[in-house]
């Protein structure tokens, strides 16, 4: 796979879905209605996310576990050169390595993995995976995850796409006017004298992350977080999304629950597990992500009463009821069960 690879055609490969696969207006719903299990989730809520989830659904419409089915959904993700937010393509960091960060958690065993700063390896997902299955430990992190990979037999790659080289350069070279990088010093502020940077690409995506969840016909839950993490972060910083409690939390009790957007609030709220822990309660997954949403700012009240940390939380009940919301709007995810599939709109925080 090269960063050449067309969207459409990435997609087609995937999970073959053409044009005809497009979202349509009916498939849009509104969120906190029960669903039915099994049933799967994931907060990407574009093509990309459609293939994904329809790829887990073979593995649950088919008895199958939802460990299996959620690892196989994150994969293709994961897989998708065109998406900046996870995986092959992610943004890089500030040097320019890409480096990324996932967890998993089954609901049934308590059991957890996760791996962080990794290089070099393009399914971050399975690595954590097996460190849950195969380990006593949680979570492993940079130089030793990648070689914990490397000796399970995971595949070392170049992970940054032509496409995400392109956006970190442009970031590099508008970083400021006192360095060295850029034009010559006589030709800035005049028209490029190079093609370079001519991109079909849009403007570079800053952070953003994936979750999946899912519920088996057994009754377990079980979740992944993946993501590669803050576009040109401080090399070696970890987001939420391998920090169990923060990123990602399941229960089999309760249901599970993941986040997306800036992990840092996320990581000093535990929002994931807040989230789950309202649902234990007796709070819907629509409720409890918005009860979430009040907690961050109930925090920063005293502090700076104007900030809203741009939080999105996406939540799956034990039931198969679902819930997602955003502190600013655009709050979606993707869902599909026995019914088929479906995008699911939640609201913004209402403050």
């Amino acid at each position: 796979m090269t960063a050449r690879i067309a969207r459409r055609s990435f997609l087609e490969r995937s999970a073959g879905l053409g044009a005809g696969a497009l979202l349509a207006p009916g498939l849009l719903r509104p969120a906190g209605i029960a669903g039915k299990v099994p049933i799967l989730v994931s907060s990407h809520a574009n093509r990309t996310g459609e293939a994904a989830v329809r790829a887990g659904w073979e593995v649950l419409s088919a008895g199958g576990r939802a460990l299996d089915a959620i690892e196989k959904a994150a994969n293709l993700i994961e897989d998708d050169p065109e998406d900046m937010s996870v995986g092959y393509g992610g943004a890089p960091n500030q040097e320019g390595v890409v480096q990324l960060d996932a967890s998993i958690m089954d609901g049934r065993t308590f059991n957890a993995g996760a791996v962080a700063g990794i290089e070099d390896i393009r399914h971050p997902c399975s690595v954590a995976r097996v460190v849950m299955e195969q380990t006593d430990h949680v979570l492993l992190a940079g130089q030793g995850a990648r070689d914990f990979a490397l000796a399970w037999g995971f595949p070392r790659e170049d992970l940054l796409t032509t496409k995400a080289r392109q956006a970190w350069l442009r970031w590099r070279i508008g970083l400021s006017e006192r360095d060295a990088w850029g034009p010559p010093e006589h030709l800035r502020g005049l028209e490029s004298p190079g093609a370079y940077f001519q991109s079909e690409y849009p403007e570079e995506y800053h952070h953003g992350t994936t979750n999946v969840l899912a519920v088996d016909a057994a009754g377990d839950v079980a979740g992944i977080t993946t993501t590669s993490g803050m576009a040109w972060k401080i090399p070696g910083r970890i987001g939420d999304s391998p920090i169990i409690g923060a990123g990602l939390y399941v229960d089999n009790e309760a249901g599970a629950a993941g986040a997306v957007g800036r992990g840092e609030e996320v990581i000093k709220s535990c929002a994931s597990y807040y989230i789950v822990l309202r649902m234990s309660q007796g709070r819907t997954p629509q409720q409890a992500c918005l009860d979430a949403l009040e907690m961050l700012v109930r925090k920063y009240r005293n502090v700076n009463p104007a900030y809203r940390p741009g939080e999105h939380f996406v939540a799956l009940g034990r039931d198969g009821s679902v819930g997602c919301a955003a502190m600013t709007g655009g709050a979606r995810m993707s869902v599909i069960d026995a019914d088929g599939y479906r995008v699911v709109e939640g609201p913004k925080y209402p403050g």
